[in-house]
Parts: structure tokens; C-alpha cells; sequence
């Protein structure tokens, strides 16, 4: 049933009683006081039984139970949606930032190497020139002529393993006589068996010194005197 329905329904159920009491006022007007009281009683009675008819009555509508109403109440807040909801920073607490990275030690600079000192450059110099010397025999290197004697250059090719060309060799290099072969040291050989470019190893393969040393003092040997004789070159 609707509202109204139930609003006449009461007013009709509340009306009853009080038409009775209106007339019964009515009656014990009329006994005590006359035709004016039966007026009175009829218009009271008639307003009440109008007030309590109307279907919109305040009093109907203030019966109304609290569970026909089919919304909620508009003067009824909203809940708030921020306090529906938790914050996003009670949910999940925040990180905690990390800690930053150690800054890395700093690399400390290169100690600059000392300036070598000038005399100690010059002594390791002539240190390594001497030794450069004796490996290549330049300590030993014979005494040599810047031309041959007055008497003219020896004719070196009759020492065994000195030909015409190794005879040219020996002359640029300032060797002309005989006595100057006599006369070489064991350094000097190896000095001279060095430096023959292209006859390195000549001198003491072939004993030049024991030959030129017969020769210098006037001497012959089986090859010399087939070189005199022109059987050799």
C-alpha cells in the first residue's frame, strides 16, 4: 500500500472516535446550554473530522513509518572519500632513500721522476762506448799507416789467404807492411778478424802473423816463392 492509502486509513480510523465524542459534546451541550453549544460541538466536530480526512495531514505524514522512505535523508553527509579510504602514505609506508655511494678515494698523483743528472748521463756514455769497444775490439785495434814507407808498400799477397782484392783491403785500411802483421797482439788479431768485411776470420785461419813474421826478417816460405814465381796469381 502507498503513503496516502495508509494516511486515510488512520485519519478514518482517528475520525470515528472523535465524531462520537464531538456529538456526544453535542448532546451535553443541547441538555446544559442550549442550541448555541449544539452549533459550537457541530463545528468542532466538523473541523476535526476535516483535519484528521486530509490525506496530506501532519499528523497522517508524522506516522508515516521511517521505513517508507525509499532515499536517504539529503541533510545526511556524504562520507568523505579521503576518510573512506586509507592514505597512500598509511598503506605503504615510504622507502627510505639509500644511502648515497662512498665517494672513491682520490688517486693520488704520480711522483714525477727525477731529472737524471747531466754527469751521471756522460759517465753511463763513455761507460757503454768503452764497453761497446771491447766487444768489437776497438781497444785493440792495431796501429795502422796513413800511406806505406819510403821504401814502398810490402807485397802482401805472398802471405797465404791475402789475394789481390784482400790486398786492396788491407792498404785502405792502413796496413802495408809486413812487420805491422808481426807484429799484431792476440786483441788485435781479433780486431782485424772483425773488421775484414766480407774475409772476417782470414787472419787467424791462415796464421798470417807467424808468415808475415818470416818475411819482415827477410825470410821465404813455400807460398811466397810461388807467388815470386807468378805461379800463384
Amino acid at each position: 500500500m502507498t503513503q496516502n492509502s495508509n494516511g486515510s486509513i488512520f485519519a478514518i480510523a482517528i475520525a470515528l472516535p472523535c465524531g462520537a465524542a464531538a456529538a456526544a459534546i453535542a448532546f451535553w451541550a443541547i441538555s446544559f446550554g442550549g442550541f448555541l453549544s449544539l452549533v459550537t460541538g457541530a463545528v468542532v466536530a466538523g473541523i476535526v473530522w476535516w483535519l484528521l480526512a486530509r490525506d496530506d495531514a501532519p499528523m497522517a505524514q508524522g506516522m508515516t513509518p521511517p521505513s517508507a522512505q525509499t532515499g536517504p535523508a539529503s541533510s545526511d553527509p556524504e562520507p568523505d572519500a579521503a576518510a573512506a579510504s586509507p592514505s597512500a602514505a598509511a598503506v605503504a609506508p615510504a622507502q627510505p632513500e639509500p644511502d648515497p655511494a662512498p665517494a672513491p678515494d682520490p688517486v693520488p698523483d704520480p711522483t714525477p721522476m727525477p731529472k737524471p743528472d747531466a754527469e751521471a748521463v756522460l759517465a753511463a756514455g763513455a761507460s757503454a762506448d768503452t764497453d761497446s769497444a771491447s766487444d768489437t775490439g776497438a781497444a785493440a785495434k792495431p796501429e795502422m799507416l796513413s800511406a806505406p814507407k819510403a821504401g814502398g808498400a810490402d807485397d802482401l799477397k805472398q802471405i797465404k789467404g791475402v789475394g789481390p782484392k784482400l790486398e786492396q783491403l788491407l792498404n785502405s785500411m792502413g796496413v802495408y807492411h809486413f812487420d805491422q802483421i808481426a807484429g799484431w797482439t792476440t786483441e788485435e788479431i781479433a780486431w782485424v778478424d772483425e773488421n775484414l768485411q766480407g774475409f772476417k776470420g782470414r787472419v787467424s785461419r791462415d796464421d798470417w802473423v807467424a808468415q808475415a813474421r818470416v818475411l819482415a826478417e827477410g825470410g821465404a816460405t813455400d807460398f811466397s816463392d810461388k807467388v815470386k814465381k807468378g805461379d800463384v796469381y
